[in-house]
């Protein structure tokens, strides 16, 4: 365990190259970012402080001579919290931001003019969820947003002067609407966080209330998506035992091949207190995979229970590949694991979440990074059937009143409620389109013929 965050920890972010330093984020106003040197793993080598409100100030932080005082640099102020950011794959001093007032600005520590402030700015009619840069096409960036929708977008038609942009960018937007025979109207989750591979062939999008789903770059309809039904040795999960779920907190998951080539493997964070590991097959494997249903063939389908990814109408619904048995287990947490991260090379994946520990997994005792781990238990602890000190724990907060105990033990008696009260949602519940709602309202006809052309 990495133990020096106070509070809750959100993100996890390796450096580039060997991936020697672990940058963390976390809650507390004392440890805003945390940086960790993975040469001597355990050490807390330097720390980023914030003021009040640590989610709405960006900061530019040189730790390069980590003997000399630091030095703080304020970039931009962001309205609204902030859930994204993402740095530009070959230049230091341009980074992409995604803010729930919708905003997604173009950042660039070379400019000062307000004019290009303004330029650099493309305001989305909902909240902005998440934002990545391509990893090797410069100009290629992907958003998500609080009504799902996914975009692959270009810097050159989203920002600059209004005269010179295009379609807010978009090049291509992925079909994130869900059907179910079962139901009379179709849904779409939000989807809250996203993420590519290494070379940018796949797209990974965390849905809230669903699974995470895995795109290929060039096609719009989802590939596979990842979940929890069988444990990693094939067997079945059975109620009571609780498998992958995501409905009360922000997740980030990552791609990540720990320096094999061929392999390649994805990993999220779940609400039954586990990290899940899956290996990802190729994109054309999963594409021979993934079933297409006609519309007419929908309807005389006899599963009722089936969840299939459409644009509605008389469009071919599609079922995607389930991974539904996990490489592995992350164990370790005692309450709701938020993010994850492979290293770029050995073979670790850092977790995070709820509690203030940031937790270390390798499949081996020892490691060049960290000699002499401890096998870690595979119980996961069990919500207690008598939930009444986790209402209390909640509503004290909700209310204002000090707690009765410590901070960590506190926050995971309110996530332990928030799971009871939200746990079980069914997207198809909370997040209904009607049946006969066209995509033509949010896409461009001309998308798919465009965003060929660019990739």
């Amino acid at each position: 365990k990495l133990s020096a965050h106070t509070s809750c920890v959100n993100a996890l972010s390796f450096s580039s190259g060997e991936g020697r330093f672990l940058a963390s984020g976390g809650d507390g106003t004392d440890d805003i970012i945390l940086k960790y040197d993975f040469s001597t793993v355990g050490v807390r080598l330097d720390s980023s402080y914030g003021q009040s409100d640590p989610d709405r100030m960006f900061r530019e932080h040189d730790v390069r001579p980590l003997c000399y005082p630091k030095r703080l640099i304020l970039i931009y102020s962001q309205k609204d919290t902030i859930r994204g950011l993402s740095c530009h794959p070959s230049s230091d001093e341009i980074f992409l931001s995604a803010g729930q007032d919708g905003r997604i600005l173009l950042h660039d520590g070379r400019e000062t003019s307000q004019t290009r402030c303004a330029q650099n700015t493309l305001q989305l009619t909902t909240e902005a969820t998440g934002v990545q840069f391509h990893p090797t096409m410069e100009c290629i960036f992907a958003t998500c947003d609080s009504r799902g929708r996914v975009c692959l977008r270009d810097t050159r038609m989203a920002f600059g002067p209004l005269q010179s942009r295009s379609r807010e960018g978009i090049v291509r937007e992925y079909v994130t609407k869900l059907t179910r025979k079962s139901q009379s109207k179709m849904c779409r989750p939000e989807a809250s966080s996203l993420t590519f591979n290494a070379d940018g062939s796949k797209l990974a999008v965390i849905m809230l209330n669903f699974l995470p789903t895995i795109y290929g770059l060039s096609d719009p309809i989802p590939l596979a998506v990842v979940s929890g039904k069988n444990h990693p040795d094939g067997t079945p999960v059975v109620p009571p035992e609780r498998a992958y779920s995501n409905s009360c907190t922000i997740k980030n998951g990552a791609f990540g091949n720990f320096g094999m080539e061929g392999d390649e493997f994805y990993t999220a964070g779940s609400e039954d207190f586990r990290g899940y590991v899956w290996k990802v097959p190729t994109v054309q494997e999963l594409v021979d995979r993934r079933n297409e249903i006609s519309a007419e063939d929908w309807l005389a389908e006899d599963s009722t229970n089936v969840t299939a990814f459409t644009n509605g109408g008389v469009d071919s619904r599609f079922v995607p590949v389930d991974l539904s048995t996990p490489h592995c287990y992350l164990h370790g947490h005692k309450s709701i694991v938020n993010s994850t991260i492979c290293h770029p090379h050995l073979f670790h994946v850092v977790t995070c979440g709820i509690e203030k520990d940031i937790i270390l997994h390798s499949p081996t005792p020892t490691s060049p990074c960290a000699p002499n781990l401890e096998r870690t238990s595979t119980e996961v602890r069990i919500i207690d059937a008598d939930g009444r000190r986790d209402r209390s724990a909640y509503y004290r907060a909700l209310a204002g009143i000090e707690q009765l105990e410590p901070e960590e033990i506190t926050a995971i008696r309110m996530f332990d409620h928030i799971i009871r009260e939200e746990g079980d949602t069914d997207v198809f519940d909370v997040r209904q389109v009607p049946s006969s709602h066209s995509s033509s309202e949010d896409e461009s006809p001309d998308e798919d013929e465009d965003a060929d052309n660019w990739l």
